[in-house]
């Protein structure tokens, strides 16, 4: 064979080579990528074709099933409810694909999952129409309920997220604004089009599940993470701290007040205490550049701040302190500012954890995976990731937090149930005085014995604008999904 020929066959070897490998990137090692995509209508019209299974509340209340339908497309998703649980259920779309728990449990709710993989045999063998399997959640219908109309009746945009401190089961996870999961699902491509459109290019961003997709500057809820470092480090609740009205970031000439100039203590010094009751700045700054950086983001670490490839199964986006590269970034981290970013899960999830005595439960939503006969598969178990703190740190930390609620404002509050908590009223924008401020209520009841824990945002101070804080805006409606879950016990 001459040169010229054994080059051409050469070449034709190696395209036949790599045409065999991107065949079997594709068809073996990419596969089950391609297939879970949710851009793949394929898929999704195979699945129309049988009984997807239900998303139910933890008291059986169905949120998504299905109804049969005359048309190609034999099954219509249906969700009760559509826009008080869509952050949790998401949506199934023929043209869209899915998201939420919808996109999350694909597998299992088209029944494709190994789990199921008897029924899909014995399915087989007896000639019944295939079916999915059903999802028990650890959402509380009423509490989920009570949680959205508290911020949806006053047009505010923000989250609630709701935990049971010794379990880490998700009571209630509301978003707003939110959307109607309906339209995605129908049956006509126009509809779902329209709506598609509308919600993405709403610049509300009512498809956004603000309480694990977005991070939020904490603000003075931060100053819980800084607290519980100091008690690690030996300090008391009478420990003394800064208690000046304000004082200069190091290196600069920049002033960091107290809210409002607070005078803490003897306007020298305070308690630590005091310092967390009034939410005094200079303490918790000069408090955050003693312990150093990284104290804060170990203390943080044990609460969950910072932990990568978190999923509920819902994901979610990690929460940071940001670099913390020189004294003045500390000195504001230590208040929740600067690069500090926490989501409202986050934070639900460190109230939880102060309230189960200083340990960390992994949160969840699933609380029973079920056959499409709703015979139960598996069932989550309690896992405990971490011990944040002493227990008897998180006692002082807890006495400390009723004291910050004894002297927070705001309506709402419970006759007969001591709650613990913290506000903050955290700053954000280029220009942060001219920027509405976010409102955060953070909190678990009752204190001695805790049922709930729970984490409030509401972005821009809602009505309230420039003159929002925590206490103000947030903690009425912490108080409100509070009031309503122990108020059913």
């Amino acid at each position: 064979m001459n040169t010229p020929l054994r080059r051409v066959g050469l070449a034709m070897m190696a395209l036949m080579v790599l045409l065999l490998g991107n065949a079997t990137y594709v068809q073996v090692i990419k596969a089950d990528d391609y297939r879970k995509n949710p851009l793949n209508s394929r898929v999704i019209l195979d699945q129309y074709s049988r009984e997807r299974g239900q998303i139910i509340a933890s008291d059986g209340t169905p949120l998504a099933a299905v109804q049969r339908t005359d048309d190609r497309l034999e099954y219509l998703r249906t969700y009760a409810n559509g826009p008080v649980y869509a952050p949790v259920t998401g949506y199934f779309s023929l043209i869209y694909g899915t998201g939420g728990l919808e996109r999350a449990e694909d597998d299992l709710l088209n029944g494709s999952d190994d789990r199921l993989f008897a029924r899909r045999l014995s399915d087989l063998i007896t000639g019944r129409d295939p079916k999915g399997g059903n999802i028990q959640l650890t959402i509380d219908a009423k509490l989920q309920q009570t949680a959205y109309e508290q911020l949806s009746s006053q047009g505010l945009t923000g989250t609630v997220v709701a935990i049971k401190p010794q379990t880490g089961e998700i009571l209630a996870m509301a978003s707003t604004p939110s959307y109607d999961p309906n339209e995605l699902a129908s049956h006509d491509g126009d509809v779902q089009e329209e709506a598609w459109l509308r919600l993405n290019e709403d610049e509300s961003e009512p498809m956004l599940n603000r309480a694990v997709r977005q991070t939020y500057p904490p603000g003075s809820t931060f100053k819980l993470v800084v607290t519980a470092a100091a008690l690690a480090e030996g300090k008391t609740k009478e420990s003394e701290v800064d208690g000046r009205p304000s004082i200069t970031l190091p290196g600069t000439n920049t002033q960091l007040p107290n809210f409002n100039d607070t005078i803490c203590g003897n306007g020298v010094t305070a308690t630590l205490q005091e310092a967390l009751a009034k939410s005094c700045n200079t303490a918790f700054a000069v408090l955050a550049n003693e312990l150093g950086p990284d104290k804060l983001r170990d203390q943080a670490a044990k609460f969950g701040i910072g932990e990568q490839d978190l999923e509920i199964p819902l994901p979610v986006v990690p929460s940071g302190l940001g670099e913390m590269s020189d004294k003045p970034s500390v000195y504001q981290a230590g208040i929740g500012q600067k690069d500090v970013r926490v989501t409202p899960l986050a934070n639900a999830v460190m109230a939880a954890t102060i309230a189960n005595g200083g340990v960390r439960m992994q949160p969840h939503l699933v609380q029973k995976v079920l056959a499409a006969d709703f015979e139960a598969i598996s069932e989550t178990s309690p896992d405990e990731v971490d011990e944040a703190m002493e227990p008897e740190h998180a006692s002082m930390l807890r006495d400390m937090m009723i004291a910050s609620e004894n002297n927070t404002s705001g309506g709402g509050k419970l006759s007969g149930v001591q709650i613990a908590s913290k506000t903050g009223t955290a700053e954000h924008g280029e220009d942060v005085k001219s920027t509405k401020p976010h409102a955060w209520y953070v909190a678990f009841a009752p204190a001695q014995d805790p049922q709930i824990a729970i984490a409030v945002i509401v972005e821009n101070g809602g009505q309230a604008g420039l003159a929002a804080t925590g206490g103000r805006v947030a903690a009425p409606i912490g108080r409100a999904v509070i009031g309503a879950y122990l108020g059913g016990r």
